[in-house]
């Protein structure tokens, strides 16, 4: 038999499940994360590329940085230019949801193929180290004062710490629309906002962080956790009297156009690349909370989301 009839012969078989996933050569896979480097999706996307290499379920994993209006210019990006492509991921998550209500852009979400949501993780606020504020108390203050000197800044327009904003602000009696909100398009940009002081206050995961907190340059007043974070000192926004919880959970998705062998085969990466030492590593080091779902329960609980972040967003007059 030639050899690129047997390899087609392989490829069939594995296809239909005759054959496990490792029968044939580990293959090259095309990350696309739609935001700049720096940030939680960044962070996830390279953290799951390293495990996919380390796990053998992928030879290669190449990057590619796509940032801007809350994930959708990386998700046009992916929609039109990787269809039918069985070895493409791309990150998203809660964030792209919220940016796709608020924003409304061109193409949808459904337009790709769900895979697997990988992690939960709260979102943690922050002062910078020189503020003249030193508690979420002195901020509330301010917020109930004077609405607009107060500069939350963090990821893309409906971000969950944008979403999380604009609750606070409803909790303590505050006009949510009133809140100045400052969007970057990474978390790079804006870490750098907040040691620069250029924000009053800023929110992200806390895995972006973490290390700012960890050497004094950024202060931690409040998480959006229903209790504490393991092995983090900081008060929830709960025990300080401001009852908003909201999580971030962030996933990957599959190109368009995936036949369901395809994507029982990209589903199958992912979850020997989550099983491995590598990811275990990554959930540890940046405090995430394991949360993988596949295959129908994922796709429901997107639809979900999207309803739950509509509501919330509705009644806090962000939409």
């Amino acid at each position: 038999m030639r050899r690129d009839t047997f390899l087609k012969s392989l490829a069939a078989l594995a296809a239909t499940g005759a054959l496990p996933l490792h029968a044939l050569a580990a293959p090259n896979v095309k990350m696309l994360i739609p935001a700049n480097p720096g940030g939680g999706w960044d962070i996830t996307g390279r953290a799951l590329g390293k495990a996919l290499m380390d796990s053998k379920a992928a030879d290669t994993v190449s990057f590619d940085n796509k940032g801007g209006a809350a994930g959708a210019l990386g998700l046009a990006q992916f929609v039109n230019g990787s269809k039918n492509d069985a070895n493409a991921l791309m990150v998203m998550g809660a964030v792209m949801l919220g940016g796709i209500i608020t924003g409304k852009p061109p193409v949808n979400l459904s337009q790709a193929t769900p895979i697997a949501r990988l992690i939960s993780e709260y979102n943690v606020f922050v002062l910078p180290a020189n503020s003249p504020f030193k508690t979420m108390a002195d901020v509330v203050a301010q917020l109930k004062k004077d609405p607009g000197s107060v500069k939350w800044g963090g990821g893309s327009r409906g971000a969950t710490e944008h979403i999380a904003a604009a609750m606070i602000a409803s909790r303590v009696g505050v006009d949510p629309s009133k809140i100045n909100y400052v969007a970057f398009r990474g978390g790079g940009e804006a870490t750098a906002a907040i040691l620069g002081g250029n924000v009053t206050i800023g929110g992200s995961g806390m895995s972006e962080f973490a290390p700012y907190i960890a050497d004094g340059k950024m202060r931690a007043i409040g998480v959006t956790s229903e209790q504490r974070l393991p092995g983090v000192n900081v008060p929830t926004l709960k025990e300080q009297g401001i009852d908003v919880v909201i999580g971030n959970w962030r996933g990957v998705y599959g190109a368009p156009g995936l036949t369901a062998p395809q994507r029982k085969a990209l589903t199958d990466m992912v979850l020997a690349a989550v099983k491995s030492a590598s990811w275990q590593e990554s959930v540890k080091k940046n405090d995430w909370t394991p949360a993988v779902l596949t295959g129908p329960e994922f796709d429901k609980f997107v639809d979900d989301e999207f309803a739950s972040l509509r509501a919330i967003m509705a009644k806090s007059g962000m939409v």
